[in-house]
């Protein structure tokens, strides 16, 4: 099978991106699995939703190139992998405006005409890694991290019907702290499609 790893962070040499490398390496470990990183800073992707993307929402074009290479980058793949920074409680601003373009009305969800909504995204299975420089108990204190999972498990995926197979947040970002959270992304990666290994390996 096959992973797109989506990392948003506009410094390379960033825990973000050791992150995303590790969970990639941890996918490709067995030599089963492909990945591809997509790394949306450095391929410049405009997160701004504009009037074609408006267009698009009211089913009046077909979207704009760059959000159809998105797209057909997701359609790929068995697996969606976010890997970002926790700013301001949510994602990075260039991610959300990536969810914002890319999950489309009639591509990821589509309303019929009784009015209903129509989930597209079920067979996609999602994997959702945020780093965040407070501790575990800054976040349960304030409700944050149950916060962050009604914003983006939920109010995201849940409405387009991909799963969401795991949800972590890595706190911390000192030196021990570093070291653990690219040990853990790579286990992560190596059990990513854990779930498969009974029923063979689908292309």
């Amino acid at each position: 099978m096959h992973a797109l790893v989506v990392v948003s962070h506009p410094d390379p040499q960033s825990l973000t991106h050791a992150v995303a490398r590790s969970f990639a390496e941890g996918v490709e470990a067995l030599g089963q699995h492909t990945t591809e990183l997509a790394d949306i800073a450095a391929e410049g992707f405009q997160p701004a939703f504009n009037l074609a993307d408006r267009a698009t929402f009211f089913q009046k074009a077909s979207a704009p190139p760059d959000v159809l290479r998105e797209q057909e980058r997701i359609d790929r793949a068995g697996a969606l992998v976010l890997v970002y920074p926790v700013y301001w409680w949510s994602f990075p601003g260039q991610l959300k405006g990536w969810i914002d373009r890319v999950f489309s009305n009639g591509w990821a969800y589509s309303e019929t005409p009784d009015g209903a909504i129509e989930k597209r995204l079920g067979r996609l299975a999602v994997h959702l890694v945020g780093i965040g420089a407070a501790d575990e108990g800054t976040y349960a204190r304030h409700g944050y991290d149950t916060a962050l999972r009604t914003q983006i498990d939920h109010g995201i995926f849940g409405y387009c019907g991909a799963t969401v197979v795991t949800s972590h947040i890595l706190y911390g970002i000192d030196g021990a702290s570093a070291v653990s959270h690219i040990a853990t992304a790579r286990e992560l990666g190596r059990n990513a499609f854990a779930e498969h290994a009974t029923e063979g390996v689908r292309p």
